[in-house]
C-alpha cells in the first residue's frame, strides 16, 4: 500500500491502564517517542489499542468488570475518550498527527467497508499520521463476549500486507510452559507460525482484565503469517522495545512466516 515499510503494533489492556489502574501516559510515552523514531527510518505505524473499557470502568468508579454487554459498552465510550485523548496528546507534542479508527472485524470481511478502510489508511500513512485502530465496542457485542483486538491487529497487517506485527503485553513472550506454575519454563525466542508446538503451549486461558491471552496472540501471529508478516510477542516495558526491534536484536518471541 505504501512505499514505506508498515508496521502493526498492537497494545494490551492490563499493559496500557497499568493493571487497570488507569490510562500510563509515562508509558505511552515512551511507545508514542519509540513509533517517532520508527517513522524517521520510513516505517509506517499503525497502533491497534486496547483499553478502552478498562479505563472507563475506571473513570465510572467500577472495581469489578461487569458480565452485563450494555454496560461493558458504556464502560468502552466512556473509555474511549481518555484513550484518544491521550494519544493526541502525546503525539502532538512531536507534532504528529493521529486519527481514530474503530472498526470491527465484520468490517473486514465486508468487501466494500474493506476498500474503504483501505483507502482511508493508505492516505492517512501518506499524510504521516498514526492511525489508533480500536475495536468498535459500542456496536459489536460479540468482539467483547468472544473477540480480542489480537485478530484485530492480524487482520490489519494482512490489509496492509505488513511487514511485521509487533503484540505488547505484561507477558515476555511465549513460554515452553505456564511460567506461572514452572518456574523452570523457558521463553522461545524463535519459532515458525506453523511449528505445532507453539499453539500448544500457548494455552487458551486469557488473563482478568483482557480477553485474549497468549492463546489469541499465537492465534493472530498464525493470521498475520497469511500476508508472510513476521510477529512479536514482547513485554512492552522492555527498555526501547520497538527500537531495538528494529535494530534487529530479538525481544520477546519472534514468529517466523
Amino acid at each position: 500500500m505504501t512505499k514505506n515499510k508498515c508496521w502493526v503494533v498492537k497494545i494490551g489492556s492490563a499493559l496500557l491502564t497499568n493493571n487497570g489502574k488507569g490510562i500510563d501516559k509515562d508509558l505511552i510515552s515512551e511507545w508514542v517517542e519509540q513509533i517517532v523514531e520508527l517513522q524517521s527510518h520510513n516505517i509506517d505505524v499503525v497502533l491497534v489499542s486496547s483499553g478502552s473499557i478498562v479505563e472507563g470502568m475506571k473513570r465510572l468508579g467500577w472495581k469489578d468488570k461487569p458480565s452485563d454487554i450494555h454496560k461493558l459498552q458504556a464502560a468502552a465510550a466512556v473509555g474511549q475518550m481518555g484513550l484518544v485523548q491521550a494519544y493526541e496528546y502525546l503525539f502532538a507534542k512531536h507534532k504528529v498527527q493521529t486519527a481514530q479508527v474503530l472498526l470491527t472485524q465484520d468490517n473486514l470481511l465486508n468487501t466494500k467497508h474493506f476498500e474503504n478502510i483501505s483507502a482511508t489508511l493508505e492516505n492517512l500513512l501518506e499524510f504521516g499520521a498514526v492511525p489508533v485502530i480500536n475495536e468498535n465496542d459500542t456496536v459489536a457485542t460479540e468482539e467483547i463476549k468472544f473477540g480480542d483486538n489480537d485478530t484485530l491487529a492480524a487482520l490489519v497487517a494482512n490489509l496492509l500486507n505488513a511487514e511485521r506485527l509487533i503484540i505488547l503485553t505484561d507477558q515476555r513472550g511465549v513460554f515452553d510452559d505456564d511460567p506461572r506454575v514452572n518456574k523452570n519454563a523457558s521463553l522461545i525466542k524463535e519459532i515458525h507460525f506453523d511449528d505445532e508446538k507453539l499453539e500448544r503451549v500457548a494455552g487458551k486461558t486469557g488473563g482478568i482484565l483482557g480477553s485474549g491471552g497468549m492463546y489469541s496472540k499465537v492465534m493472530a501471529a498464525k493470521q498475520a503469517a497469511k500476508s508472510k508478516t513476521f510477529s512479536n510477542i514482547a513485554w512492552g516495558r522492555e527498555e526501547k522495545v520497538l527500537t531495538r526491534i528494529y535494530q534487529g536484536e530479538n525481544i520477546g518471541t519472534l514468529i517466523h512466516c
